[in-house]
């Protein structure tokens, strides 16, 4: 009985130390932001590796390990409740510009227009969520 209690424990304080590590949103927006350079208008876009909702407005793309871009967007198609759905990314001649190419999910028939993108550097990042984990 004694070590059923002990594992328990073990296990409630392990989730709950996972649970205080989650970002919120906004910290998510910040830490990105606070490594990403200035906008730029144009990148080259082919076969992503992956992509992460920040927030409603905030989208982070992975174009290889150490290409990503945070990508602002216009209007609500980051708007979802639940699960995230499949993404579409409008390009040019295998670029995407932005205030040109758009964001596009399902049911959100118009998607939302890339108002910025601004370069990451995601080393730096993960640097900082080390160092924060290491606290």
């Amino acid at each position: 009985m004694p070590v059923r209690i002990l594992l328990a424990a073990a296990i409630a304080s392990l989730l709950a130390a996972c649970a205080s590590t989650r970002m919120t949103d906004a910290e998510s927006l910040a830490a990105y932001s606070a490594h990403a350079g200035a906008p730029v208008r144009t990148i080259r876009y082919f076969d992503p590796i992956s992509w992460e909702k920040i927030d409603d407005q905030h989208l982070l793309l992975t174009m290889r390990p150490r290409e990503v871009y945070l990508l602002k967007v216009g209007g609500p198609c980051l708007d979802w409740a639940g699960a995230s759905p499949a993404i579409g990314i409008s390009s040019q001649a295998g670029y995407v510009s932005a205030g040109f190419d758009r964001v596009s999910v399902p049911d959100v028939p118009a998607g939302c227009r890339i108002e910025e993108i601004r370069p990451v550097d995601i080393g730096a990042v993960r640097a900082d969520r080390e160092a924060r984990s290491a606290r």
